[in-house]
């Protein structure tokens, strides 16, 4: 027997059906992407949530549906208005796929968002969770959507002692929601998951008390619902060390220039900055030969005004922030540009370096 099945000997999925959906029906969340069956906006809403918390992600999602209300608008939208009205929300690499994923929907599929696995599992940046969520949620098509939260809810349920960390073991509840899915009910099944998982069955003190599923719970009645689920603990993110300059031309406007068009940030605005050398600490004079080696600028560097930290998976820039002047004529290009702090707003800054911008020119 496979080893889901064994799992699930024993489990009334019918009950919990009942129990989950009628419970969501009742309590759940009233939150804008959830006001009709829209693909696109629904789309738009599991894009952005991923590793972004709901509260944080609402006001972002309306000024995205007000300048995008259709997937037709974001397919026909400039990349650069598409990182300006994502900016803030971090990993911009979502919403390059998501502006990639529905040009290729209006080419290919007439703007009708695909509703089968095979096709909308094609899209980019679409992977098994997303696809479940749409197609479940837009569709009613009994599509597992399994994440961190229902992988803890059902680590839980059935007393599942696997490293969810482990893309095996992600296999293994995609096939156990898979049997036990609601086929009449798809979308209120899996939102009823990850409603549970949101606030409910949390990470540390799940709120077994108030849990509508509880009688189902093997954990629960084993007493080690706050052991689970088991997760090995990632590596620690390398700690990189940058210099950034908030450099002045002469006539008092700012230097910024524009990340490669490809990998990390990609065609993001910046303050000109660079990686340190390991074991040096001239900090100063290595901005310095970067602005004249990469931009051709003559720069005095003057003092040190702090410092800005900021976590990726796996890395940490530690930015050391200087000002500094520019001497001579700043030629501008496509990829450099001087700006007034009013003319900041019109461009899309990385989170790092809009800090950078708030924190030492605007209060300066």
């Amino acid at each position: 027997m496979k080893e889901h099945l064994e799992i699930l000997q024993g489990f009334q999925a019918e009950t919990f059906q009942q129990d989950l959906i009628g419970w969501f029906t009742e309590e759940q969340r009233d939150l804008p992407w959830r006001i009709n069956k829209d693909p696109y906006r629904i789309w738009v809403s599991e894009i952005m949530l991923q590793q972004t918390r709901v509260e944080a992600v609402k006001p972002f999602y309306h000024r995205f549906m007000e300048k995008f209300p259709t997937l037709e608008a974001l397919a026909d939208a400039h990349e650069d208005e598409v990182l300006k009205a994502w900016e803030g929300l971090g990993y911009y690499s979502r919403a390059r796929n998501l502006h990639a994923a529905v040009k290729e929907v209006k080419e290919t599929y007439g703007g009708k968002v695909p509703d089968t696995p095979g096709e909308i599992g094609k899209l980019k940046g679409v992977g098994p969770y997303t696809k479940g969520a749409i197609l479940s949620i837009a569709y009613g098509v009994p599509e597992p959507a399994v994440d961190g939260n229902v992988m803890r809810v059902f680590s839980r349920i059935l007393s599942i002692w696997d490293d969810i960390a482990k893309p095996k073991t992600r296999k293994l509840f995609e096939d156990i929601i898979r049997e036990v899915i609601s086929k009449e009910n798809p979308s209120y099944f899996n939102q009823g998951l990850m409603e549970l998982g949101a606030l409910i069955c949390i990470p540390k003190n799940p709120a077994c008390l108030l849990c509508p599923v509880r009688q189902h719970c093997r954990a629960f009645h084993e007493g080690v619902q706050k052991e689970l689920p088991v997760k090995s603990k990632a590596k620690d993110p390398v700690i990189v060390p940058l210099a950034a300059g908030i450099l002045r031309a002469e006539d008092g406007r700012y230097v910024v220039n524009k990340r490669p068009s490809s990998g990390l940030l990609a065609n993001m605005w910046e303050f000109p900055n660079i990686e340190l050398q390991e074991g040096v600490s001239k900090h100063k004079q290595q901005l310095s030969y970067y602005a004249k080696e990469k931009f051709g600028l003559a720069v005095e560097v003057d003092e040190f005004v702090g410092t800005v930290q900021h976590s990726f998976t796996h890395r940490t820039w530690d930015i050391f922030v200087f000002r500094g002047k520019v001497k001579g004529e700043v030629r501008e290009t496509d990829s450099l540009k001087l700006l007034t702090e009013e003319e900041f707003a019109e461009y899309t800054f990385s989170r790092s370096h809009r800090n950078i911008f708030e924190q030492y020119v605007v209060q300066a």
